[in-house]
């Protein structure tokens, strides 16, 4: 990383998600008034953007655009500079003019991602950071948004917590597979804390926006106060990790181990496809906020199921 100016290229991301989110919102603008390119066009123009524009870095390039329909997708990502991109995030949401779908740019060095830029362009909201350097709305609000102090977690979370999830494009009805478990697991965050045998978690709301990316990016402004998904890629979750680490957030894995509450807290692995997310915390009552943190992540685990999402090369 010493050879790299990474002002130079988080500053060339910036423009870059700005170019690529006007791009998709004169596509939805288009559509709105009867002249529109196809969904699929679009996508692949904003992917020309980054690809043809970055002409000043050795770098790579990594994305859903990088595998052929129908093989596996193995991990890909090395100690190597690379870019982590995914041009249109909740692409379901953008069919339907939902406007929570955003482009998402990433960029990686030893596996860290180390600039995250997001730009949700209907909803004029530019998520932005640097390694060392803060996150960022629209450039010039820090997040999380509340911080002067910022919030504790809830003494008794998720009770109390805004939960999101996701339900993933796996719909497969397999007898306690990956969906059904996922639904066991939104129903104990959700049901009263007496309820489902103890684990109840009487969370405050669920959320699920249709873009990992926007649910990282919403936890890191502190809107939500936990995440937890299995299921998507690193080009889902790149910046957004990046995002949520510069704003104090914790992530590490979705699912329990054996001894969750006194294994230790590990980062997730960017290609591991789980993933757990908790917002910044402030200190409250002798407890640090990262101390709340991992109290919450021990919580959660003891609610949830484990999810199977493995793939090659991780």
């Amino acid at each position: 990383m010493a050879n790299l100016n990474l002002d130079e290229i988080y500053h060339f991301a910036v423009q870059l998600g700005k170019d690529a989110g006007g791009m998709l919102l004169s596509a939805a603008n288009a559509r709105i008034d009867g002249t529109a390119h196809t969904i699929s066009t679009e996508k692949e123009s904003a992917v020309d953007i980054v690809t043809q524009t970055d002409r000043s870095y050795t770098t790579r390039f990594i994305g859903e655009e990088s595998y052929s329909k129908g093989t596996s997708k193995q991990y890909l990502i090395d100690e190597s500079p690379t870019w982590c991109v995914d041009p249109l995030d909740g692409t379901v949401n953008y069919i339907h003019l939902v406007p929570f779908y955003c482009v998402s740019i990433g960029f990686v060095v030893n596996h860290e991602p180390v600039i995250g830029v997001v730009n949700a362009p209907f909803l004029h909201q530019l998520f932005s950071a640097c390694k060392g350097k803060g996150a960022w709305l629209n450039e010039s609000q820090q997040i999380p948004l509340l911080r002067s102090p910022i919030p504790p977690l809830p003494q008794e979370a998720p009770k109390g917590c805004v939960f999101s999830c996701e339900w993933g494009k796996d719909r497969r009805d397999a007898a306690d597979g990956n969906l059904q478990r996922k639904v066991e697991s939104f129903v104990n965050m959700a049901t009263e804390l007496v309820g489902r045998g103890g684990k109840g978690g009487m969370v405050h709301g669920v959320r699920s926006l249709g873009s990992a990316t926007l649910d990282l990016a919403y936890c890191a402004m502190g809107s939500f106060d936990i995440w937890w998904e299995g299921g998507c890629w690193e080009w889902d979750v790149c910046a957004g990790i990046c995002l949520l680490t510069e704003a104090g957030g914790l992530i590490t894995t979705a699912n329990p181990p054996d001894d969750f509450e006194t294994s230790a807290i590990k980062p997730a692995k960017l290609g591991g496809r789980l993933y757990l997310a908790i917002r910044a915390a402030g200190d409250y009552e002798g407890e640090t906020g990262r101390q709340a943190q991992e109290r919450t992540v021990r919580a959660v685990w003891r609610r949830v199921r484990t999810l199977d999402y493995s793939r090659p090369g991780v």
